[in-house]
């Protein structure tokens, strides 16, 4: 005879044991979430020299990406859950566009923009974010123009230009010729190469500046003209061992390598290039590294991209390591003497407390490779040998 269904659940709770309930599993709370966003300013230019270098849509986004999934990987053993906003605004609208991420309660915002757009979104945010830079070079953020709420993930001038020098002074080259665009990026990149020659030894024997014209970079008969008109340009130099290039929008430099009037080789903005990332890093499970970026972009990854990726990775470290969701707390953290965060540069990288410039190695890069890392070996340093490149401590003109 059946049971009736209530008798039928009664006969099955009497074969269960009571302990076997009592041990039955709660459930599970909702993950602690951690909000944050990239906020991408375009700014229009001209195309680069070379097509090759064309900004893919994604650049900055993609290794945002990559940062979420490395922080959730981590993050669903601790019952957290991370995402990030993506926004690719213009110099008109990013400030209404910070505004509504604010408004959304978003308290990271990871910002890839020029100079001074970098400064007035940080004071646009003041003390309702902590602010990532992610693209600006410029030392002036680092020093008079510091912002109390902003971190820097992109290396500064000065920290590329150290970097470069002290490779070129161990390699015995102390003399520099040295070229600069016309823009004002230029000439503060000048102005932090004359830094490194002055702080390591080197001697700059001539400076010339290469004014933009403005006219199309491309044309039919383009290399006709600067197979032309460059040995001229850079004729009746001093003695010099290698030219440095500062051309922080990719007018000229491009073009001096096999075009100088003398057989000399370039660094700076091309030819031996140093940099925050390159995508034929391999060393220090970097291989690893780029080939997830790669499955997921389908595309090597550029600085903008890794300078993203550290910035949302420090707010993964920091969650992991604090246990906690809180914005204040994470900040405090990110802050604090106790935080670091690999990098697949060889070494933990952490943050300096008089700047907020996150320490790093610089490579030396050609097109196909990584030709060397600094700081150099022989550089030391009675804190960190990473603070032998960029503004130290006794240097800054930062004051929060």
């Amino acid at each position: 005879m059946r049971l009736p269904n209530c008798l039928t659940a009664l006969a099955l709770l009497a074969v269960v044991p009571m302990s076997a309930l009592a041990q039955a599993p709660a459930p599970q709370a909702a993950p602690q979430l951690v909000r944050a966003a990239v906020l991408r300013v375009d700014t229009p230019e001209l195309p680069p020299i070379s097509r090759l270098e064309l900004p893919p849509e994604d650049i900055g986004f993609a290794g945002a990406r990559l940062a979420i999934d490395d922080n959730d990987t981590t993050g669903r053993f601790m019952g957290q859950d991370f995402e990030a906003v993506e926004v690719a605004a213009t110099p008109d609208t990013a400030a209404s566009e910070l505004d509504r991420l604010l408004g959304e309660g978003i308290r990271f915002v990871v910002l890839l923009a020029d100079d001074a757009t970098t400064v007035a979104l940080a004071d646009q945010a003041g003390d309702r974010a902590l602010v990532f830079n992610a693209a600006a070079r410029g030392d002036a953020l680092r020093g008079e123009q510091c912002r109390a709420n902003v971190i820097h993930t992109a290396p500064s001038h000065a920290m590329l230009a150290d970097g470069l020098a002290q490779f070129l002074m161990w390699k015995r080259w102390p003399r520099w010729f040295l070229v600069h665009g016309s823009h004002p990026e230029d000439l503060a990149l000048a102005e932090a190469y004359r830094r490194a020659a002055t702080k390591f030894g080197a001697q700059i024997v001539e400076e010339r500046e290469f004014t933009d014209t403005g006219g199309a970079r491309s044309t039919d008969s383009g290399h006709v003209q600067v197979q032309a008109q460059l040995p001229v340009f850079t004729q009746r130099a001093p003695d010099y061992d290698i030219m440095i290039t500062a051309d922080e929008h990719g007018v000229f430099a491009g073009y001096m390598p096999y075009h100088t009037w003398d057989a000399r080789l370039v660094a700076g903005s091309a030819g031996l290039v140093p940099r925050s990332w390159h995508p034929a890093l391999e060393a220090w499970g970097a291989t690893q590294f780029q080939n997830r970026f790669e499955r997921l972009a389908n595309r090597p990854m550029r600085e903008e991209d890794y300078q993203s990726w550290l910035a949302l990775r420090m707010v993964g470290e920091a969650a992991t390591q604090t246990k906690s969701a809180d914005p204040v707390q994470l900040r405090d953290f990110m802050l604090s003497p106790d935080f670091q965060v690999a990098g697949f540069k060889g070494q933990k990288l952490t943050l300096r407390d008089w700047d907020h410039q996150l320490r790093q190695p610089i490579l030396l890069t050609t097109g196909l490779l990584t030709a060397s890392v600094s700081p150099q070996d022989e550089y030391l340093h009675q804190t960190s040998p990473l603070d032998t490149l960029g503004i130290d401590r006794p240097e800054t003109a930062c004051t929060f």
